[in-house]
């Protein structure tokens, strides 16, 4: 099956209205927070942002198949023949959105025979979008700006700096994080862990507890056109539950 034509562009405006419709109930006193099978939170903003998605995704590219946080009721039977599909998390760091700290975002990846080819992620509050582009590039956008081409930083003279998990590091990532010679670590919420790789503003993030797929595939996209090795990660799983996964600029030359 052929790929249709998918302008960046057009996906970054998706992500952009989305991130409006969550903004807003962020700045409102009702959340409307439910709690899931798993315990973890759901609020207004995941399912306005959902559909938002979702609309635009299907009226524009009505032959591509979605997958969503917000939608994943979808049988393995069904999806397991997918050439492609869109990977959504329409608000990932929902515990990040909830403590108002900013750090949240919106994930729209295409996923291509089990691998991110496309990435976008939205950091509302901070009015900065991250996205693959032309050539396995990635860019970065801030408020009223151009996209300006950003890449990892295999420079570790000084020291090898890893971005951790704002609300699920673990023991095990900091004995593995030691293992690996980090001299710094910074923590940061959502999947702004990869942008951190991506721009160089650390050298790598390892994952040792579960996450879902939604939750990496932009980012695995973003890091990857970035010049960073990403390892332990597959999509369309049967489960779709990831493993324990690392992102770094260390192990490739330029």
């Amino acid at each position: 099956m052929k790929i249709p034509d998918i302008e960046i562009k057009e996906l970054v405006d998706i992500s952009l209205e989305a991130g409006e419709a969550i903004l807003r109930i962020y700045q409102s006193e009702d959340f409307g927070i439910e709690i899931k099978e798993d315990e973890s939170p759901l609020t207004l903003a995941d399912r306005e942002s959902h559909q938002i998605i979702k609309r635009r995704l299907e009226s524009a590219f009505p032959s591509i198949p979605l997958l969503s946080e917000e939608g994943k009721e979808i049988p393995y039977g069904d999806r397991r023949g997918w050439e492609y599909f869109w990977l959504v998390d329409p608000l990932d760091g929902t515990k990040e959105f909830i403590s108002r700290n900013g750090e949240f975002t919106v994930n729209i990846s295409l996923i291509v025979k089990n691998r991110p080819v496309l990435g976008v992620i939205y950091a509302p509050v901070l009015k900065t979008c991250y996205h693959t582009g032309e050539q396995g590039k990635t860019f970065k956008i801030t408020e009223g700006g151009e996209p300006e081409r950003i890449e990892v930083n295999r420079d570790a003279a000084e020291g090898i700096i890893a971005v951790t998990s704002r609300s699920h590091s673990s023991g095990e990532e900091q004995e593995k994080l030691s293992g690996l010679g980090v001299t710094e670590s910074i923590s940061v919420g959502s999947s702004l862990k990869f942008c951190m790789v991506a721009e160089g503003r650390a050298h790598l993030y390892y994952r040792h507890g579960p996450t879902w797929e939604w939750d990496t595939g932009a980012g695995h996209a973003i890091a990857e056109g970035a010049g960073a090795s990403v390892s332990g990660l597959k999509y369309n799983k049967e489960v779709l539950k990831n493993g324990s996964f690392l992102v770094t600029s260390l192990d490739k030359k330029s």
